[in-house]
């Protein structure tokens, strides 16, 4: 037998949906008209920009962003034609792999950032109060633990 979302569980479901539906393309928006990147673009760049030395091997890159490694490869041929990333064999294991940043990549990730952060700030962080803040913190890690 299934156990039906009530009506005020549904509402709250349906809300969440649009909102992982809507924000997504209210930040890939305003990423596009203030930056020369993409959303898929920053995720990348980000991805490179948290480790130290800004490289990554391919598979952890996918694995990172949780993106499947064909997707990635089409990612990073998009930006490797436009200087963002370099890619490089893996001297110790012919099959693999590495990205790098360019200096062209670090570039466009610190004109694009400051710009992504206020708007994330405007139609999130600041929407919300501290209290209801740490509660979403609280949530996000639940609902994480539990995808996990």
């Amino acid at each position: 037998m299934t156990n039906w979302l009530d009506d005020e569980q549904q509402a709250i479901w349906r809300s969440w949906l649009r909102v992982n539906r809507e924000l997504p393309a209210a930040l890939a928006r305003h990423m596009h008209e203030h930056s020369s990147l993409s959303m898929s673009d920053f995720q990348v760049l980000v991805a490179l920009t948290d480790v130290p030395d800004g490289h990554l091997r391919i598979s952890e890159l996918a694995s990172t962003m949780n993106w499947e490694r064909s997707r990635v490869s089409h990612q990073l041929r998009r930006m490797e034609a436009r200087g963002l990333v370099d890619r490089a064999g893996c001297p110790e294991d012919g099959r693999g792999s590495f990205v790098a940043i360019t200096p062209a990549g670090r570039k466009a990730i610190e004109q694009a950032a400051p710009e992504h952060v206020q708007e994330v700030r405007r139609l999130v962080i600041d929407a919300l109060t501290p209290e209801e803040l740490e509660l979403l913190g609280h949530i996000n890690a639940k609902l994480l633990e539990v995808l996990e």
